[in-house]
């Protein structure tokens, strides 16, 4: 039986009190599908570069929602209607977003469940939700879905300047240390307006947008898609990729986590749910400590990796490495660490991954000027790496041990 609850007041390190402001928030909160997420560290194995970086996902969905009320009472005040429930469906829509992120957050996503992404995950989570609380998430769904007729309430939760990146660039500022990313989120909201049906800024606030902009590209190059973080994080992809290649009914491992490498999920949405919630960081981290004395010496070594901070190296060009170039370090894999060069590719391979810190073509950051026009920031900026930061930056990473790249 759900015990009616009075509001609350958490002390976060961020913005300082955030009030829970309904008892159906807190019921949500309370909720062990929603308190897995202080089991999940928002920034995969980011710690391991930032020794700070322990923040949970539990943390930023708070943040998050916390800034929504803030813009929602922002644009009640410039005379945009936004009913209770609207506002109450907005904030669990914002509360809930990430709640399908699995352990290590993005260092996993599509390994867990391959092809399937925290997206969709999240939705699966929110439709259990509702069927456990009645019904009344229908309309957070369906914000969250961009199926109600207010688009802007969509764009709050998922735009080119949305809450969830407001909260995320501040707090992971915060976290890591990386004073390069720090943005003022609260004046960013003050600037927040509505213009047929869209998120738009007064154009008082270029200024801020663009500090936002550059502040989230110096973020990505410098903690998201830090090379030494990737070298981390594909270590942790590429250990799940050789558990479920040689699984067997005799590797140690949580029992939450078996079902997922052998292939034996449940179909139904519901049974899904319930078992992917069960799953967090410490479950992998504890197969990990196990198969670092897998009979399999592939396992082994990239389990003792992870375990040691004995990382992968990395380089980076803008042009993809040939296959000669693969193939001459993978044979020499072979020779130092007595595997198959088959097996080397685990700990040899190239990705290729791109970033943009402003897409256009997505949905539009446009400024709102006192005449009623609207011009998009890159148009309207003084500098004139806006425009350029509009374009995507593709680079090729290449991993492999840091004594083979230096042979």
């Amino acid at each position: 039986m759900r015990r009616t609850n009075k509001l609350k007041i958490l002390n976060d390190p961020i913005y300082g009190f955030i009030t829970i402001p309904s008892p159906l928030i807190f019921d949500l909160m309370e909720h062990p599908y929603f308190q897995r997420l202080r089991r999940i560290t928002q920034l995969g194995l980011t710690y391991l570069v930032y020794p700070g970086a322990y923040h949970t996902r539990f943390h930023h969905a708070l943040g998050a929602m916390h800034l929504m009320q803030k813009a929602v009472n922002l644009l009640r005040n410039k005379g945009h209607e936004i009913s209770p429930e609207e506002e109450e469906a907005v904030r669990i829509a914002i509360l809930l977003h990430d709640i399908g992120h699995g352990p290590f957050s993005h260092a996993l996503e599509n390994s867990i469940i391959p092809g399937i992404d925290h997206e969709s995950l999240s939705l699966a989570f929110m439709e259990e939700l509702n069927k456990q609380f009645d019904g009344q998430l229908q309309m957070g769904i369906d914000i969250f879905m961009d199926r109600y007729p207010k688009q802007f309430l969509h764009q709050l939760i998922s735009s080119q300047l949305d809450v969830d990146r407001l909260d995320y660039l501040r707090r992971d500022c915060f976290y890591t240390g990386v004073t390069e990313g720090q943005i003022n989120a609260e004046r960013l909201i003050t600037m927040l307006n509505v213009a047929k049906d869209q998120i738009v800024v007064d154009s008082k606030g270029i200024y801020s947008v663009e500090k936002f902009i550059v502040a989230r590209r110096l973020m990505y190059w410098q903690v998201y898609l830090h090379k030494t973080v990737l070298g981390a994080e594909y270590l942790l992809i590429q250990i799940l990729k050789r558990a479920r290649m040689i699984y067997s009914d005799a590797m140690q491992m949580p029992s939450v986590l078996r079902p997922f490498l052998s292939g034996g999920l449940p179909e139904a949405q519901s049974d899904l749910v319930a078992l992917y919630a069960e799953l967090d960081d410490s479950d992998i981290m504890a197969a990990i400590k196990e198969w670092r004395k897998s009979d399999d010496p592939t396992l082994a070594m990239l389990c003792n990796r992870v375990l040691n901070r004995d990382l992968l190296g990395v380089r980076m060009q803008e042009t993809p490495w040939s296959e000669a170039d693969l193939h001459k370090l993978r044979k020499a894999a072979t020779i130092k660490y007595g595997i198959s060069e088959k097996d080397a590719r685990y700990l040899i391979f190239q990705q290729e991954i791109s970033n943009n810190a402003y897409n256009p073509e997505k949905d539009r950051i446009n400024l709102l000027y006192k005449d009623g026009s609207l011009v998009d920031i890159a148009e309207a900026a003084d500098q004139l790496n806006i425009s350029a930061l509009a374009k995507p930056v593709v680079k090729h990473f290449l991993f492999s041990p840091k004594s083979l790249l230096h042979t």
